[in-house]
This record gives C-alpha cells, structure tokens and sequence, in this order.
C-alpha cells in the first residue's frame, strides 16, 4: 500500500465518518488504522487496499442513485475487513466488525444497522428491487468484471493466488461455478450506469474466462 493512498483513505474515512453523523469529539483515526491494517493483511491478493479504493471510487460514480451515499460508504469500508480465504463466515464478520465498531464512534443505531445489513449483502450480490443503497455497493464491488482484458486477467490471478492453497483441479471446478452463476443472472447490475457500461464487457469477459476453464466452447463441459 502506498503512503499517498493510506493518506487519502485516512482522509475520506474521517469525511465519511463526519458525514455520517460520528461524534466530532471522538477521533476517527484508530479505527481507520485498524481497518486499513485489516485491508493490508498478508494472505491479501485481490482483497487489498487498492480494492477499497476502487469500490469508493465507483460509489463516488454511482452515489447518485442512493438513498443514503454515507451508509453505502461506510459499508464499503467494512465489507472485506475481514477477509480469510479459507473461511466462509467473512461477511458476517465484517458485519458484526461495524456494528460494535460505528456505535463506537456516535454514529446512530439506524445508519449502523443499515451499513451492517449492506455488508450482509455482499454474500449474494442480490439487492432486493428498490434497494438503492444495496444497488451502488454491490455494483461497485461487482465492477471489476468490466474491466479491460489485462486488468480482468490481472484480477483473476490476484483471486487465485489468493486461493493458492487450493488445488488447480479444484479451484477450476470452483471458479467455473462460481462463473455460471454470475452468467447466469438476468442482470449482474442494477443501477443505470452499471447497466449501461459495465453489463456487456463484465459478460464478455466472464465468457472468456469460463472458456479457458471447460472444454465446450460456449464454457459449458
């Protein structure tokens, strides 16, 4: 992690707390530290700091769209906090990480649960209709299928290394699942933008990556 984006993650974790109603009295800066220190753990590939501020850097696009930008924010702060590859329970974690750690800072029950509902969400990705604020996070979380073909291929060698305790066998079985089920969906994003910029290229890009991992040419064995 570079010195100037742990300068600017510190500084928009103190904005985003102040905006979301934190005890000015109460200083931001440990739990930052704490968080970001989570997001620098060494068994981190994909899941890193440079994902945080990608997934803020998307909400900052799509914020128009939500009810309330604060919460999608903080949420997308505590989301991967806790992160252990091997684990199932992350979400949960990271969810139960903000609820004790938000009141901690005189932010209010109802944002707090709001924020620990949305890092709930990123399990399934499945905002329900209407959802606003579930809509932005998991889009923005879900927008590194968009990318360029050498950013995609670089995301998908951070996942498996991330995952280099799994054998090849296994992990092609697991990621060609996991890749069925993306294709699967009717939508893959649910705001505007998404829809209209990053549908088509995540599609194509997770085509691609399922035919490198099958043997039929549609990806399908």
């Amino acid at each position: 992690m570079t010195s100037d984006r742990t300068t600017d993650l510190r500084d928009r974790w103190r904005a985003t707390t102040t905006g979301a109603g934190a005890d000015p009295a109460l200083d931001p800066a440990p739990h930052a530290d704490r968080l970001l220190a989570a997001w620098a753990e060494p068994q981190r590939r994909y899941h890193t700091t440079a994902h945080l501020a990608d997934v803020l850097a998307r909400i900052d696009v799509l914020a128009p769209h939500a009810q309330d930008p604060a919460a999608v924010e903080l949420a997308a702060w505590f989301h991967d906090a806790v992160y252990r590859p091997d684990r199932s329970e992350n979400e949960e974690r990271s969810a139960a990480l903000a609820e004790r750690a938000l009141p901690e800072l005189g932010i209010d029950a109802a944002r707090t649960a709001e924020v620990a509902r949305l890092v709930r969400l990123t399990v399934t990705h499945d905002p329900a209709p209407g959802d606003t604020n579930g809509e932005v996070l998991c889009d923005a979380d879900l927008a590194v299928l968009a990318g360029a073909p050498d950013a995609y291929a670089a995301y998908v060698a951070a996942v498996r290394a991330e995952y280099g305790f799994v054998p090849d066998d296994a992990f092609r079985a697991g990621r060609a699942a996991v890749l069925r089920q993306l294709l699967d969906l009717p939508r893959l994003f649910r705001t505007p933008h998404g829809s209209t910029h990053w549908e088509a290229p995540a599609r194509r890009n997770l085509a691609a990556e399922l035919a490198t991992l099958t043997d039929g040419p549609d990806g399908r064995t």
